[in-house]
């Protein structure tokens, strides 16, 4: 890979984009690499947890907006159908079934937000800054942003930070519910990585299907969810996990799954 690097350790992977020199900002070729490996590690059962993080002080910049420059005018159906390798992303990302945490130091703008809001949880340095820059070079939000912004923030808000394309800090993310932390930029990893390890003792059966069911849970009425839950939970309760869980709790023995103490 030229533009990412992919490590697994004891089940918990780490996806890190690496082009510091563009603030790790997304050309064609980070998309499809991202593409690729995310649907390998969608194949992997062995990785039970996702860290994304960026390298060189920055999350991602966004779009790299000096390659959309390249190759030349192209008709609106040459670049509706290069939009398939981002699309690629999105899809690939929220198909994982396993819990994915972002690890976002430094800037994180447009697409770079976007991929924040597709993760499962969102870590900020106090150093971070967030923005749906789009407005400002005559774009419209990509990477499944219209889906993902109005559901964390509601649609209010969502417009108001589209529409406007302002930068949100680390301390302004945190009230709006974008990060669940904020910690200190040396301490951010770590920590994420911390609740990462902790996820490798949960059931991957329950988190995948929890997953599932929350990932529809704003579309979806009552009946359909209470169906949902009935039949994720049958099939839960019938997992080796949960009958050794059932079994340690009996047994008065350690969980598998324990939440790490705050930073």
């Amino acid at each position: 890979m030229k533009t990412i690097d992919f490590c697994v350790d004891a089940g918990v992977a780490l996806l890190t984009l690496n082009r510091p020199e563009a603030k790790n900002a997304l050309d064609p070729v980070m998309a499809d690499e991202l593409g690729e490996q995310l649907a390998a590690l969608r194949a992997d059962a062995s990785v039970r947890a996702l860290v994304i993080a960026g390298a060189g002080g920055a999350f991602c910049a966004g779009g790299d907006v000096k390659a959309m420059g390249q190759g030349g005018p192209r008709t609106e159906a040459q670049r509706r159908d290069g939009m398939a390798r981002y699309t690629r992303v999105c899809t690939e990302l929220m198909a994982l079934d396993i819990p994915v945490i972002a690890a976002v130091d430094g800037v994180a703008f447009g697409a770079g937000f976007s991929i924040a809001l597709m993760c499962d949880i969102v870590l900020l340095s106090e150093r971070a800054r967030l923005c749906m820059v789009f407005q400002r070079i005559g774009l419209i939000p990509d990477m499944a942003a219209h889906y993902t912004l109005p559901r964390v923030v509601g649609l209010q808000r969502a417009k108001e930070l589209i529409f406007s394309a302002r930068e949100v800090d680390a301390a302004e993310a945190l009230r709006l519910g974008i990060a669940m932390e904020v910690l200190p930029a040396d301490a951010l990893l770590p920590r994420a990585q911390a609740i990462a390890r902790s996820f490798a003792g949960a059931s991957p059966v329950a988190m995948g299907l929890s997953k599932r069911a929350l990932q529809g849970s704003l579309s979806n009425d009552l009946h359909t969810l209470l169906q949902t839950e009935a039949q994720g939970q049958a099939l839960a309760a019938g997992s080796d996990y949960a009958k050794e869980a059932v079994r340690r709790f009996a047994a008065r023995e350690p969980a598998q799954f324990r939440w790490p103490a705050a930073a």
